[in-house]
This record gives structure tokens, C-alpha cells and sequence, in this order.
């Protein structure tokens, strides 16, 4: 079993230990009882001149181990939205990246840029979870989910007024997010059953997706260089971890991967 299955699995637990505190038909009644973004803001924020940048706040993840100990995610997540991030990745999942749902719910009471929920959605109930917790977009991974389900998923989504970044790392899984009706879609450029990164996978993927979807680039973008590397090859957005969450200025980390420092 590799590590995405894993997390999937031990995803699975969890979910059902939640449903045994809050039932799926309670949370779902707070969740449609909200303010529904009929606007889809994330989508909307992604759709710029220029590559937008989703910035991810995460402790750890399980190619790195602890990424840094020092985590104040709050400070991060208003030093995203000052340097202009168009949209902010939260990690939500605890046993292998130390996420926590609280810093989803604390950051979306502070902040007013777009949040996805990073996870491993494996059920219906993380998606109303999702909207109940503040976020404008949940991730949907192809690997852990048929495309009858993901389609469901998307469905449940859209109802919510949240976006579905569909993310793929194969061509069988960008046919199998086209097909399920997704709206954005996210390469992985992280094989995650070896870890291994390879940025041109982005490129290799664009070409199989239609210009009027929304295309993210996600993980190994590290410099400038890879940001223009990737705007030739027609990206729209790209969501970047390690390399802001490593970086003591993460304004003038974002500045310098814009090109924008001497």
C-alpha cells in the first residue's frame, strides 16, 4: 500500500469517528444553512493576467517530515494575503502533515482571500465539513476516488458555493476529471509513491486540458525560473508549499518567485 493509500485509509477512521460526534444530516444542515458563494471566488481569483499563486500553510508532510516548528499560522496566513497570494492551501490533515481543522476555521475569521481545504476527501461529509469550516474550495484527488464518486463529490461541491480543484497526476486521471465535470485542474507534479518531482509533468498534462479550465501547477516550484517555465506552458495558477513555508519572509519569498526583486 503506498502513502496516498494510507492516508486515505487512516482518512476513512477519522471520518467515521466524526460522524459519531456530529451526524451527517446535522452537518449537512449547517452547512446549506450558510451563506452560499454563488460566485466561486476561488475560481474567480485564479482567472488572472498573470499566474496566480495559491500559498500553502503546513507544518509537515510526509516527504519532509517537520517542515518547521516554528508555525504560526495565523502571522503566515496574513503575511500570504499582504504579498498577494490569490488564493491560501490549509492542511487539515493531522497524522501525517500536523494539520488541524482549527487552523482552516481560525484563518478563514481573519483573512479574505480564497481557502482551499487540503485533504483526502474519501467521503461526502469532509465536503460539508469543508464549507462549515470557512473554506471556498476543497481538493479532490483522482488516485482515491472512481470518477462516478468524484463526479458526486464535484456535484456536492458546487451546491455548497465551494470549488473543486480535481487533482491528477497521470492522463488517465486528467480524462477522468474532465469527464467528471471538473472546473479547475491540478497536476501534481509530485509522484507520490516515490516522491520524486518532476515539474515538466505540467507541461506534458496542460496539453490534454481545454484552455477554458482552469490549470493549477502543484509542487517542485522553487524559483523564478520554474514560474516562467510554467507560464510558457500556459499555466493559470500554481500552488506552492515547501518553498514559502521554508522561507523566514514569505512576502519577499513570493516577491522573488514573481521575479520581482532585483
Amino acid at each position: 500500500m503506498d502513502i496516498l493509500q494510507k492516508i486515505a485509509e487512516r482518512t476513512k477512521e477519522r471520518v467515521e469517528a466524526r460522524k459519531k460526534l456530529v451526524p451527517l444530516q446535522k452537518l449537512m444542515e449547517t452547512a446549506f444553512s450558510g451563506v452560499v458563494d454563488d460566485s466561486f471566488s476561488f475560481e474567480t481569483t485564479l482567472h488572472s493576467k498573470d499566474i496566480a499563486f495559491i500559498c500553502e500553510i503546513k507544518k509537515a508532510s510526509p516527504s519532509k517530515g517537520v517542515i518547521t516548528e516554528d508555525f504560526p499560522y495565523l502571522e503566515i496566513a496574513k503575511d500570504y494575503e499582504m504579498a498577494g497570494a490569490a488564493a491560501i492551501s490549509i492542511l487539515t490533515e493531522p497524522y501525517y502533515f500536523e494539520g488541524d481543522d482549527r487552523y482552516l476555521r481560525e484563518i478563514a475569521d481573519m483573512v479574505s482571500v480564497p481557502l482551499l481545504r487540503k485533504d483526502f476527501i474519501v467521503d461526502s461529509y469532509m465536503i460539508y465539513e469543508a464549507k462549515t469550516l470557512g473554506a471556498s474550495a476543497v481538493l479532490l484527488i483522482c488516485a482515491i476516488l472512481d470518477q462516478e464518486t468524484l463526479a458526486a463529490y464535484i456535484g456536492i461541491a458546487h451546491s455548497l458555493g465551494l470549488s473543486a480543484l480535481v487533482e491528477a497526476h497521470t492522463e488517465a486521471e486528467i480524462d477522468m476529471a474532465l469527464a467528471a465535470g471538473a472546473r479547475v485542474v491540478g497536476v501534481n507534479n509530485r509522484n507520490l509513491k516515490t516522491f520524486e518531482i518532476d515539474i515538466t509533468l505540467s507541461q506534458r498534462l496542460r496539453k490534454r486540458v481545454p484552455r477554458d479550465i482552469i490549470f493549477v501547477s502543484e509542487s517542485g516550484v522553487h524559483t523564478a525560473n520554474d514560474i516562467e517555465l510554467l507560464r510558457q506552458f500556459s499555466v493559470d495558477a500554481v500552488l506552492v508549499g515547501e518553498m514559502l513555508m521554508c522561507s523566514p519572509d514569505k512576502k519577499a519569498a513570493l516577491a522573488k518567485l514573481r521575479g520581482n526583486t532585483p
